[in-house]
């Protein structure tokens, strides 16, 4: 291609496009507050801009899951809680019942509370947080037990789902956040349905010995309540500390993108000055070059 540029006015232009260039990037980091906003502006880091933006939006859904496993195990704490200040009365009712002095409609009567006490049992076994059970496991959008009086152990179960889910922490470890009804109240050996029917029935059968022997599987059964309510405590401390390095990690993975993205404003500011006075003098220059050419002298 045939041009009329001299060398001369091909490197002005070429040094006027760098600065107008320079001038635009400065403008641009300035107002977007980016020194890094499409790919090219930095193809070396790239790459670890998107895993720290990857890693980012990974621990903002950790934490969201976490707040989401703090809800239901200070749910299933307090509801646990309460479960334990009824089979504390169950002792007292057991106690009384087993008492010499106290006669078959006495019996008759504590074995009412009881039968409310059981009703109440069952209740707290189907807990629920914004709609789940979170006593049910895997299957949380039904209960796992209804009462049923006239059942061997004073229930019906419903379901027997197990609860697999695990929560993730930050850290890239996971631990479990829930038990099962089941294994909380209808954990053989100690099983707070089994125990409380038991020291109904005998209530109501005037039986003093088995009212004895309903006592100590009440006891038990109160022992295991206190396990499963360790358990959600552990649960629950588990989840403060995760929140916690969750939230000292979104600040490290913000410093460190913003130490590849955001912009230098000072330095933004001094390059858009010095490149503006540059290009200023580049014209004041070029317009104090000769204009005359052979032609005015052949004239």
């Amino acid at each position: 291609m045939i041009t009329n540029l001299t060398p001369t006015s091909a490197i002005f232009l070429a040094n006027v496009n760098r600065l107008e260039q320079t001038l635009a990037d400065a403008n641009r980091e300035i107002s977007s507050g980016k020194r890094v906003n499409v790919a090219s502006d930095a193809p070396g880091q790239v790459q670890a801009l998107l895993q720290l933006r990857t890693e980012e939006q990974q621990n903002t859904q950790i934490q969201a899951n976490l707040s989401f496993a703090t809800a239901d195990a200070d749910s299933s704490d307090s509801a646990l809680s309460s479960a334990i200040q009824l089979m504390d009365r169950a002792v007292t009712l057991a106690t009384q019942g087993a008492n010499a002095t106290t006669d078959a409609s006495g019996r008759k009567n504590i074995a009412q509370e009881i039968a409310g006490i059981q009703a109440e049992m069952v209740s707290i076994s189907r807990t629920q947080v914004q709609g789940r059970y979170v006593f049910s496991g895997d299957q949380e959008n039904s209960p796992s037990y209804q009462l049923d009086l006239n059942a061997g152990n004073g229930v019906d179960l419903l379901s027997n789902a197990s609860a697999t889910r695990k929560i993730q922490d930050p850290s890239g470890g996971t631990f479990a956040a829930s038990e099962t009804a089941q294994q909380i109240f209808d954990s053989p050996g100690a099983s707070v349905f089994a125990a409380l029917n038991s020291l109904r029935l005998n209530l109501l059968a005037n039986n003093q010995n088995g009212i004895g022997t309903s006592l100590t599987a009440i006891q038990n059964a109160s022992d295991h309540l206190n396990n499963m309510e360790a358990f959600y405590g552990n649960v629950e401390k588990r989840i403060t500390d995760s929140e916690a390095f969750a939230s000292q990690y979104d600040t490290q993975l913000q410093s460190a993108i913003s130490n590849i993205q955001d912009a230098d404003a000072a330095s933004a500011a001094l390059q858009l000055t010095q490149s503006n006075t540059a290009l200023q003098a580049a014209f004041q220059a070029e317009a104090k070059m000769p204009t005359t050419s052979l032609f005015n002298y052949l004239g």
